[in-house]
């Protein structure tokens, strides 16, 4: 593997011009005051100095509405697409949330074959968190503001230059020979632990989850959440900003002979989620569909897969309109 490099900020656009030439590259972008993630032309063209995005890194990999197949006179026609792909400059929280989806969309009992082929040609260069927002709580949830998993390249913002350490295989090809790199110096990576020790420490929130699923197990009739859903206008923006949700709903659109077949991000949160054609709702109110938001991150998603389905990036925390803390809503099943 490379040995750690490291960048000047101001040959970043140039690194970006190159790696367009060869790769589709998306990077956080500014819309309409929104930081997302979208394909650029340019390298002058990616944000770099943001917190976090608002809108998803995940969407190059699971869109909020795909295009599943065409048909004209009965014969279906899948969109194809080939080339490599980049994806530049998420956080760590957001890098980990794809290993998170992974255990939905590409496991050894099902592909997912939209996702997985976006997602296997994809190489990622992550961006570490040397701020964190008071929101953040991703070291409760067994991440970190520089943590590697599910990055290819990890960059550290040293004030005036990035330090560029090389994770996977594929993010070696990615850089190996890249003449604006240069060799990082021991003070180099001195430099970047020591930005890291306190981008963690500025982590306030402390969240506890070890035994939470347990303690939900327990809590499927509580009054908890009678008092717990009042609060709540179910608009879903929890779901669809959230890095690791993973519902939809499959709509076909157009006639018998000319239409198309598209999926389109859903949520729990609404009351049609579950609604039977029959008109039966086993999830009538917000009491049942906030439980099962809970349920299914804290407990399910752990008993299925291993794992917590939360990558603590808060921004169901920011982004709420009545100010319903996921981390107060943590602590109060944690004292009960």
């Amino acid at each position: 593997m490379m040995a750690a490099r490291v960048i000047d900020k101001g040959r970043i656009v140039s690194l970006l011009d190159e790696l367009i030439e060869g790769y589709e590259v998306f990077a956080p972008v500014m819309s309409d005051d929104v930081v997302l993630f979208d394909r650029i032309a340019s390298g002058g063209e990616a944000r770099l100095d943001f917190a976090n995005s608002k809108r998803l890194p995940k969407e190059a990999f699971f869109p909020p509405s795909e295009v599943m197949f065409v048909y004209a006179g009965g014969q279906p026609e899948a969109p194809s697409s080939t080339g490599d792909r980049l994806l530049f400059g998420p956080r760590p929280c957001d890098a980990r949330s794809f290993l998170v989806l992974g255990k939905v969309f590409n496991t050894p009992d099902y592909q997912d074959a939209y996702y997985v082929e976006k997602r296997e040609r994809t190489c990622i260069v992550g961006i570490g968190c040397n701020r964190p927002l008071s929101t953040c709580f991703c070291t409760s949830v067994g991440g970190g503001p520089f943590d590697e998993e599910g990055l290819d390249v990890l960059l550290s913002d040293l004030g005036d230059r990035y330090l560029v350490q090389i994770i996977s295989e594929r993010g070696r090809r990615l850089l190996e020979g890249n003449a604006l790199l240069e060799e990082a110096t021991e003070a180099d990576l001195q430099e970047k632990e020591r930005i890291a020790t306190e981008a963690r420490e500025r982590i306030a929130s402390r969240v506890e989850t070890e035994g939470l699923s347990d303690r939900l197990a327990g809590m499927y009739d509580d009054p908890f959440w009678e008092t717990l859903h009042q609060k709540c206008l179910g608009c879903g923006v929890c779901t669809y900003l959230c890095p690791t949700c993973h519902c939809f709903d499959v709509l076909d659109e157009g006639g018998e002979q000319r239409g198309r077949r598209v999926r389109i991000w859903d949520t729990c949160q609404s009351p049609l989620f579950t609604l039977h054609a029959s008109g039966h709702n086993p999830r009538p109110s917000g009491r049942e569909r906030m439980r099962q938001r809970i349920m299914h991150k804290f407990r399910y998603f752990v008993n299925n897969c291993g794992e917590i389905a939360c990558v603590g990036c808060g921004r169901c925390v920011r982004n709420c309109p009545v100010n319903m803390d996921l981390r107060e809503v943590l602590i109060g099943i944690m004292v009960r």
